[in-house]
């Protein structure tokens, strides 16, 4: 029986939309999920969500959003102060600390993952960036892992820019991005999340897939929940909510 695994990311305070993937998910028999980061900010449910992905993830990367709100380097402008006073400094010191590169083995394969690049959690790469940075993707990480392996990834997986897609380039890698569960922007505003259907920890070639998927959610419920706690930019969050649409 091939192994399935599940990453999410992007999910940005938004309950309602992770609560339809993990739904969709647990009827998927997937064995682990892993997050991407971001789960924080944007909309209305930072602590929720945050407290859902620990319980229910196996593995979580930092997002950028995690790392500018968590650091007390950061100004406490008052858009940064909103969402820390929703986390809490339990939970703001739980995500100072968490790795921004995962990575494993499936069905021959090295697979990375992390938010938005594995040398730095702001350097933003679209399908459309030149093809040396996207290359430069699947070196060996700057930023701190949890791998023990120190090899150029085979595959890589990343959230980031809100935007699904597949790539295969030179010499048989592939790159993938996830899409967004939480805050979608890519014209389609529905969550989004990929499954890797392999054998997982297996160094030899072997079967595999990767599957994307979008999952209707209930998009009013997060609105009305965004105007209930007056969130920062809640014209612009919601907005994108109804259009998938970036707004900011």
């Amino acid at each position: 029986m091939l192994d399935k695994i599940a990453i999410i990311s992007d999910i940005h305070g938004n309950l309602p939309a992770l609560d339809a993937v993990l739904k969709d998910i647990d009827r998927r028999g997937v064995s682990q999920i892993i997050c991407l980061g971001d789960m924080i900010g944007k909309g209305p449910h930072s602590k929720e969500v945050l407290e859902v992905c620990q319980i229910r993830c196996q593995r979580i990367v930092k997002g950028n959003w995690e790392d500018f709100i968590s650091d007390p380097k950061t100004e406490a402008t008052p858009f940064i102060q909103f969402y820390r006073n929703q986390l809490g400094e339990e939970r703001l010191a739980y995500i100072r600390q968490l790795p921004s590169v995962t990575g494993f083995w499936m069905s021959g394969k090295y697979i990375r993952l992390f938010h938005a690049n594995p040398h730095s959690l702001y350097d933003r790469v679209y399908a459309t960036s030149p093809l040396e940075k996207r290359l430069a993707l699947f070196e060996v990480p700057k930023l701190p892992s949890t791998e023990s392996s120190s090899k150029a990834a085979d595959m890589i997986g990343y959230g980031d820019i809100h935007e699904g897609y597949l790539q295969h380039l030179e010499q048989g890698r592939v790159l993938f991005n996830v899409g967004s569960v939480g805050n979608s922007c890519d014209s389609i505003p529905m969550a989004a999340y990929v499954i890797l259907e392999g054998h997982l920890h297996r160094r030899e070639e072997a079967d595999f897939s990767i599957q994307f998927y979008r999952v209707k959610y209930d998009r009013m419920k997060s609105i009305s929940d965004a105007m209930k706690v007056e969130i920062p930019d809640q014209e612009a969050y919601i907005n994108e909510i109804k259009t998938g649409l970036y707004c900011r």
